[in-house]
C-alpha cells in the first residue's frame, strides 16, 4: 500500500511516496524506513523496487525527493548541497515520527550512493535513527574526484568554480553542467555505464528528471566528507554495501571509512554488473573559458 504525500523542509514542500505493509494492522506500530536517491536521480528511477521489498517485509518506507529535485519544491532547480539535502532527511524523519503507523524507536536510514554518504553522517549525530544502511556510498567527494579526474582536469574544474562564483556574485546567474552527454560533450558522469543508467531510468521519473546539476553543486561535492565521525555512529547498527570494482564510489574508500567504524557494524560485498562497454572517466569537465553559460536553464 502506498500514497504520496509531502512534508515540509525550509518551508518547502518535499514529495514523498509513503509505503505501508499490504496487510496494514491499525494496533501495530511499524518500524520504519526513511530513504532517499543518490545524485542526478529522483525517488522514482530504481529506489521504488527497494521500497516495495521493504514493505513486503513489514517495513513502512518514506522515499522522498530532496528540494530543489524532482517532483519536491525550491530553486534554482537542480541545486545539490549535501547539507540541505541532509537537513530534508532530518525534517523527514521528524515527519515520519509523528505519524500513527509508525514506531519512533524504531526508524531506520537507508541511502545509495551520495545519500549513502549521507546517512552515513546523520547518524552520527541524529539518535532517532536506531539503524543505519549505506549502500555503495560516497565516503569522500574530494577523494572521489582524485580518482576520477586527473591532475589537470581537477585544476580546469577548480578554476572554472572560481569563474563561475565570481560570475554568481556579479550577476546572480547560475550555470549548469549536464549529468551526462553525447560523447565528446562536457557532462558530469561520463562513464558508459552512468549514461546507460540514465537513459534507461530516466522515464520512471514521469518527466521530473533534469539532466543538469549547478556548477555551486560541485563545488560542495569536493568538500563533501560524511565520514569523519564515522566512529561516532556505535552504538547504532551500521551496514554498508559495497560494489566491487566501483568507480563511481570507489570501494576501497568505503572498505577504508567501515574500518574506522565502531561495532555494531558490518559489510557487504557485492559483484559490480558492469557495462558491456569500456570504462571511462567521470568528471568530464569543460576548461574554465567554456563557463558561459551554455548550459544556463
Amino acid at each position: 500500500m502506498q500514497q504520496k504525500i509531502v512534508f515540509r523542509s525550509k518551508g518547502l514542500n518535499c514529495s514523498t511516496i509513503f509505503y505501508l505493509p499490504d496487510n496494514l494492522s491499525t494496533k501495530e506500530k511499524y518500524p520504519v524506513i526513511v530513504m532517499a536517491h543518490g545524485i542526478g536521480s529522483t525517488k522514482e528511477m530504481c529506489l521504488p523496487q527497494f521500497a516495495e521489498r521493504f514493505a513486503a517485509a513489514g517495513f513502512a518506507v518514506l522515499l522522498f525527493d530532496y528540494r530543489n529535485l524532482g517532483e519536491s519544491e525550491g530553486i534554482p532547480r537542480g541545486q545539490v548541497f549535501p547539507e540541505d539535502q541532509q537537513e530534508d532527511y532530518r525534517n523527514a524523519i521528524t515527519w515520519i515520527q509523528q505519524q500513527p503507523q509508525i514506531d519512533p524507536e524504531r526508524i531506520d536510514a537507508w541511502g545509495s550512493s551520495y545519500s549513502g554518504g549521507h546517512v552515513l553522517h546523520l547518524s552520527a549525530f541524529d539518535r532517532r535513527i536506531k539503524c543505519v544502511v549505506a549502500q555503495v556510498p560516497v565516503v569522500s567527494g574530494f577523494s572521489t574526484a582524485q580518482r576520477l579526474s586527473s591532475p589537470m582536469e581537477l585544476n580546469a574544474m577548480r578554476s572554472m568554480l572560481a569563474h563561475d562564483r565570481i560570475q554568481r556574485f556579479q550577476t546572480g546567474e547560475v550555470n549548469y553542467l549536464p549529468y551526462f552527454a553525447p560523447p565528446g560533450q562536457p557532462c558530469l558522469l561520463a562513464t558508459p555505464d552512468s549514461i546507460e543508467y540514465f537513459e534507461k531510468n530516466q522515464g520512471a521519473s514521469e518527466g521530473r528528471f533534469e539532466n543538469r546539476i549547478t556548477l555551486e553543486s560541485l563545488e560542495h561535492y569536493l568538500y563533501f566528507e560524511p565520514t569523519v565521525h564515522i566512529d561516532a555512529i556505535s552504538p547504532t547498527p551500521l551496514r554498508i554495501i559495497v560494489a566491487e570494482k566501483d568507480l563511481l564510489a570507489p570501494t576501497d574508500l568505503a572498505v577504508t571509512a567501515h574500518a574506522r567504524a565502531n561495532e555494531p557494524k558490518s559489510l557487504i560485498f557485492r559483484k559490480a554488473v558492469t557495462s558491456k562497454h569500456t570504462k571511462a572517466k567521470a568528471l568530464k569537465l569543460p576548461l574554465p573559458r567554456h563557463v558561459d553559460g551554455s548550459f544556463n536553464g
